[in-house]
């Protein structure tokens, strides 16, 4: 959706909110209180409430939602999913904050109740056929390390600083499925110094987001953790050996679509946020999930709306 057909199509905030009910109730409004369809009307004074004669209650349809309790414009809500979709790596909460004229404060929950919607779908058993699997780290690029001399002003050899296994930074392990290229990412424990993701962990992700009533192809690089797979009869596991220098081991064998989605993450993290803490992580890898399984859909916007009400 472009910003002059958001235009059009939520000229005034009436519209907006008018596009809300059409959306979670499909034009036939449900009491939360008794369940009744009928009977069941808008106030023609106060626009986000209705009344059920049913059993005389009032109710928000927004309960239960991510606007509930939210003082700001419906518009300045859809105009924030609007270009939090449109923005390939994101928008900050200092520039919503430019975009829709409020606090910081409030740009920057409005982000973050779009990104628990975002989050807000079950993967369970979704993938199948052939995935691809690996495990990314989040926490920015080593410093540069200044030369040491010793008292003879001879320069010391230190270390090289390491940017992936064996940091402190936090790993996050992402899958994708060939063919419709949608991806899941959960952000495992924090980090401790020196140590590697467990072959457990890797294996709950897969369990998770695997379809069980058929064999799954899992392709993987050369890490010791994906050991696993190879005593489990439900995954055909392949690898990639990447510590050889090997990106394809031919027969579409290989981790690249997947590496392309850290590639996008890291972006986010360089290029727009700078940095993010491990508390909400899961907001911002759910984020790009969302916007990568959505690439190109033209209802991104109602499928986003759809998972604005919070699961039960």
């Amino acid at each position: 959706m472009t910003f002059f057909e958001f235009l059009s199509k939520f000229p005034t905030e009436t519209a907006a909110i008018d596009y809300f009910y059409k959306a979670r109730y499909n034009n036939i409004l449900t009491c939360p209180h008794c369940k009744a369809k009928i009977k069941v009307y808008r106030d023609r004074q106060r626009a986000k409430v209705c009344h059920c004669r049913n059993c005389d209650n009032s109710f928000s349809p927004f309960s239960d939602t991510i606007f509930e309790k939210s003082s700001t414009d419906m518009r300045k809500w859809f105009f924030a999913i609007h270009l939090v979709l449109n923005g390939k790596k994101g928008i900050s909460g200092c520039q919503l904050q430019r975009e829709l004229g409020v606090t910081y404060k409030t740009a920057w929950r409005i982000l973050r109740l779009i990104r628990e919607a975002m989050g807000n779908k079950d993967m369970s058993k979704a993938f199948k056929c052939f995935i691809e699997i690996d495990e990314s780290y989040i926490g920015g690029k080593p410093r540069k390390q200044n030369i040491k001399l010793d008292i003879n002003g001879n320069p010391i050899s230190t270390p090289k600083a390491k940017c992936g296994r064996g940091t402190d930074k936090t790993p996050i392990i992402g899958v994708k499925e060939r063919g419709t290229n949608r991806v899941y990412a959960r952000v495992a424990l924090p980090n401790e110094q020196g140590q590697k993701l467990t072959g457990k962990q890797l294996l709950a992700v897969l369990d998770k987001v695997c379809n069980d009533k058929e064999p799954v192809t899992v392709a993987s690089d050369d890490f010791s953790g994906y050991n696993i797979l190879n005593r489990m009869k439900r995954y055909v596991h392949v690898t990639v050996n990447h510590s050889m220098g090997q990106f394809s081991a031919g027969n579409g064998v290989h981790t690249n679509n997947v590496e392309n989605f850290w590639s996008l993450i890291k972006r986010q993290w360089v290029g727009t946020h700078h940095h993010y803490s491990v508390k909400h992580m899961q907001g911002y890898i759910d984020e790009m999930c969302f916007r990568q399984n959505h690439r190109g859909d033209v209802k991104a916007f109602d499928a986003l709306l759809g998972q604005c009400v919070r699961a039960a």
